[in-house]
C-alpha cells in the first residue's frame, strides 16, 4: 500500500489531507506543502521499543541535580547582563531581533569585545558583512582582542566546522536567516531553513555548553522574521529598539527561561560604538533655567526601572473650525481623553484651540501613569502658569475626573526625590481639581 499524500504548514507544522490555500492553525497562505504520511495499519500503528537508560541520562530526583554547571557568565556589559537575568548561562541560546539599522550588531560586538577581554573565547560569525568590514567596525569601536575570531560564513555545515575548530565559550550568529542547509531545497531566511538551522545551532549549544547569540530579522509588522517555533526553541529573546532621530536604545526581554521578563537594558549610540546608560533618567529632562509655562514631569516605568521623563504641552489659539490635537512621545487617544476631562470636570475651554502635547529627548510613555503630568501641563499652558521646578506628578485619570493610583508608587517617589523633585502630586491629594489647585498654585 503506497504512502497516503497530506499538506503540512511549513509555518506550524499543521497537516491538511487536501491543499489548501490557507493554514488551518496559524493562519498563513500558501504555506502548505506535499510530504507523505503513514496510512493506517502501517508504521503509523507499530509500537516503539523503549530503550535502556543508564549513566548519567538516567532520570534523579530533583534534589540531587547540581546548578553549577549552569551558572550564569557575565558578558561585560552590565545593562545586557541586567536583561539577561545577570548574563549567559552555558547552553543557552538568545535570540536578539530589531530593526535593521538600530544597532543589534555593534551592540553584539561590544558583548563579544568584553567576554573576549575575560579570556573567553569568542566566534563571531557574520552572513551579512566580511571579516575586513568587521575588523573596521572592531577598531572604530576599540573591540579588537586577540581572543576574539571572526568568520563569514552563510552553509550550516561551514558554521558548525568554525565551531569545531575554535572551540569557542561563545558564539554569534549574524544573522540567523542568512545561514542555508545545503541540503534543503530554498534559499536562506525561508521557515524550513530557519527552523532547520536553529535547530542544529541548539543542539550544538547544549552539547558543548557553549552559550549562543542569534541575531533575528524583523518583518516590517515588527515581528520576528521566519517561523514562530523559532521563538519557542531559543531559552531567551530580547528585542533591540530605539528611535532613528535620538541616540537612546532600549533592549527588553520578552522571554527568559533564566530571569525575569520586565527588565530594561538602556544604551546610547555615539560615533565610537555603543555606549552603556546606568542612569538615562537626565536625558528625558530639559534644563531651562527659568520655569516654563506647559511642562511638567512624571515618572514612567521600563519594567523594573524608573524613570523620569518631562511631558510639554502648548496651546494656541485655532484658526480652524476642527482645532488640532498633535501628540508625540504619548498616546494620542489617551490624550483626546485628557482634553475631554479636563473641559468637562475641571473648566478649561480647549474646543477653541490647537493642542500640541509632546514628551522631552524622544522618550514614549504608553503607561496611563503619565495622565495627570499630561493634565497638568495642558492646564499650565492654557494659564500660561509654569508648574514649580520641583514638581513631579503620576497617576491615572478616570472619566469622572478621579485620579487611580499607579503601580509602584514608591519607587516613583524615591527616584523623582533622588533628582530633587521633593514635591509629588499624585491620587493621594484627591481628585483632578485639587491635582491642579497644587500644582499651579490655583
Amino acid at each position: 500500500m503506497a504512502p497516503k499524500t497530506s499538506f503540512s504548514c511549513s509555518e506550524c507544522g499543521w497537516s491538511s489531507v487536501k491543499w489548501v490555500g490557507q493554514c488551518g492553525e496559524c493562519g498563513s497562505w500558501d504555506t502548505m506543502r506535499e510530504g507523505s504520511a503513514l496510512g493506517k495499519g502501517l508504521g503509523a500503528s507499530k509500537s516503539i521499543k523503549p530503550n535502556v537508560i543508564v549513566g548519567s541520562s538516567a532520570a534523579r530526583p530533583i534534589t540531587e541535580i547540581s546548578t553549577a554547571a549552569v551558572a550564569s557568565r557575565s558578558t561585560g556589559v552590565a545593562e545586557f547582563d541586567r536583561v539577561l537575568g545577570g548574563g549567559l548561562v552555558p547552553g543557552a541560546v538568545v535570540l536578539l531581533s530589531g530593526e535593521p539599522g538600530v544597532g543589534k550588531s555593534t551592540l553584539l560586538l561590544e558583548v563579544a569585545a568584553r567576554t573576549a577581554d575575560s579570556g573567553v573565547r569568542v566566534l563571531y560569525v557574520s552572513g551579512e558583512e566580511s571579516v575586513g568590514q568587521i575588523r573596521l567596525r572592531a577598531e572604530r569601536t576599540g573591540a579588537l582582542n586577540e581572543n576574539l575570531f571572526l568568520a563569514s560564513e552563510t552553509d550550516l555545515a561551514n558554521l558548525l566546522g568554525q565551531v569545531e575548530a575554535v572551540q569557542p565559550g561563545l558564539l554569534i550568529v549574524d544573522s540567523v536567516q542568512t545561514i542555508a542547509h545545503a541540503e534543503l531545497d530554498g534559499a536562506a531566511g525561508l521557515p524550513s531553513q530557519v527552523r532547520e538551522v536553529a535547530s542544529n545551532l541548539i543542539r550544538v549549544a547544549k552539547a558543548e555548553n557553549i552559550p549562543v547569540i542569534l541575531v533575528g530579522h524583523v518583518t516590517k509588522d515588527g515581528n520576528i522574521a521566519g517561523p514562530r517555533a523559532l521563538e519557542h526553541l531559543v531559552d531567551v529573546v530580547c528585542h533591540f529598539e530605539g528611535d532613528r532621530q535620538t541616540s537612546l536604545r532600549f533592549v527588553r526581554s520578552q522571554k527568559n527561561r533564566f530571569g525575569p521578563t520586565d527588565e530594561v537594558g538602556c544604551f546610547e549610540m555615539t560615533g565610537d560604538g555603543i555606549r552603556e546608560v546606568p542612569d538615562p533618567s537626565g536625558l528625558f529632562l530639559s534644563r531651562a533655567e527659568i520655569p516654563v509655562s506647559g511642562t511638567c514631569v512624571t515618572v514612567s516605568m521600563e519594567g523594573k526601572r524608573a524613570l523620569i521623563a518631562e511631558v510639554q504641552a502648548l496651546v494656541v489659539k485655532s484658526s480652524s473650525p476642527q482645532p488640532r490635537r498633535v501628540t508625540n512621545g504619548v498616546d494620542s487617544s489617551r490624550v483626546a481623553m485628557i482634553l475631554a476631562v479636563l473641559e468637562r470636570r475641571a473648566g478649561l475651554r480647549l474646543s477653541e484651540v490647537d493642542v500640541y502635547v509632546s514628551t522631552v529627548g524622544g522618550v514614549k510613555i504608553v503607561e496611563p501613569a503619565a495622565d495627570l503630568a499630561i493634565a497638568i501641563a495642558i492646564a499650565s499652558a492654557v494659564n500660561d502658569k509654569p508648574v514649580s521646578h520641583n514638581l513631579a506628578a503620576f497617576g491615572e485619570i478616570s472619566l469622572a475626573g478621579e485620579i487611580r493610583p499607579v503601580s509602584n508608587n514608591k519607587l516613583r517617589k524615591n527616584e523623582a526625590e533622588r533628582l530633587g523633585f521633593v514635591r509629588s502630586v499624585d491620587n493621594s491629594v484627591g481628585g483632578l481639581k485639587q491635582a491642579l489647585a497644587l500644582a499651579l498654585n490655583w
